[in-house]
């Protein structure tokens, strides 16, 4: 076979099971050296034979994935079975007329049905014996052997939002996992890299389709990763900076910030500083924030120090031009 089923290639034949990875491991399992029908023709795709039957199997953090190949039939047979449904339609023409519906879907050289196959998921759960918790067994003979539980830990697969959580992403932990899942599951490993040349608005759009990705979320992901320059996102602190130092009115009323407003206060400061406005949003930010506060409070005493030295020149000059003219005075009370 010279094809297989891809998980990316978004295809609906694929059909999953829940099966996190705790409970299974399929780079572990069949490639223990225990199992010698099935091989991992992709990066995290393993082909095998199965009661007669050929499976690509993967997996994603929460579900167990699997297309099941269909037998192609022989040309001959099938192009003689062809000829005979033409002549038994012709002669029933006149009599009837039947519709028929199958629907099918093509994945390299194989037809598969779309139609649901119950068999084919407990063949599946029988097989791995996925009816055995294999957590509740790790923490019982962890519980008895030290040993056995140190080791064991090389082999557990802890959830990416839990490790998230742990690097202290707290609930945006959930989002990164799922939104990674869409991209690679629904989009493929280049749909962000493409973004990068699309439309400042349809790669924000885009974005936006994403698990918890919002406005903000993702004209930060614009400015930051995807070379839209104008991209500006706004928080409360853009939107009070926006009210203290530019007089902003729109949506004083408000006490949250609505999309509305959002949009306003990015099109004014994009009308303000032009094609890098988000450049220019990201001083403005820093310099409102606590840490930065220092470096604040020291512009107020350099302006002061500007004014009082031009004052002083001022002072300087005056007192100059006074007495030159007292000079000039005296110089004509001689002359006279």
């Amino acid at each position: 076979m010279s094809q297989h089923a891809l998980l990316s290639a978004g295809c609906k034949a694929w059909r999953s099971i829940t099966c996190p990875r705790s409970e299974l491991r399929l780079d572990l399992t069949l490639g223990c050296g225990q199992t010698f029908r099935w091989r991992e023709t992709a990066d995290g795709h393993w082909t095998g034979v199965m009661r007669g039957k050929v499976w690509t199997l993967t997996q994603t953090e929460d579900m167990l994935w699997y297309y099941v190949y269909n037998h192609q039939k022989n040309p001959g047979t099938e192009n003689r079975q062809k000829q005979k449904v033409e002549e038994k339609e012709q002669l029933l023409v006149k009599m009837s007329k039947r519709m028929i519906d199958i629907k099918q879907e093509e994945v390299g050289m194989c037809t598969v049905m779309s139609e649901t196959d119950n068999k084919e998921e407990d063949l599946l759960r029988d097989y791995f014996q996925l009816d055995v918790k294999l957590g509740d067994l790790y923490r019982n003979w962890g519980t008895v052997d030290p040993h056995f539980k140190h080791t064991a830990n090389i082999f557990t697969d802890p959830s990416v939002e839990m490790r998230l959580r742990d690097l202290g992403f707290g609930y945006r932990a959930r989002f990164l996992q799922q939104s990674s899942q869409t991209i690679v599951n629904s989009h493929g490993p280049d749909w962000l890299h493409l973004l990068r040349s699309a439309p400042y608005l349809q790669t924000r759009d885009a974005l936006r389709t994403l698990p918890g990705v919002g406005l903000k979320v993702a004209d930060c992901v614009c400015l930051m990763s995807l070379d839209k320059f104008e991209a500006l996102p706004v928080d409360t602190h853009v939107w009070q900076i926006a009210k203290r130092d530019y007089n902003f009115a729109a949506g004083n009323s408000q006490k949250t910030l609505t999309d509305r407003v959002y949009k306003e206060i990015g099109d004014f400061f994009r009308k303000l500083w032009g094609p890098y406005a988000g450049w220019a949003q990201s001083v403005l930010f820093c310099a409102d924030l606590k840490k930065f506060q220092k470096l604040r409070e020291e512009i107020p005493v350099m302006k002061d120090e500007k004014t009082e030295l031009k004052n002083k020149m001022k002072k300087r000059r005056h007192e100059g031009y006074t007495q030159e003219q007292k000079r000039e005075k005296g110089n004509k009370h001689q002359r006279s």
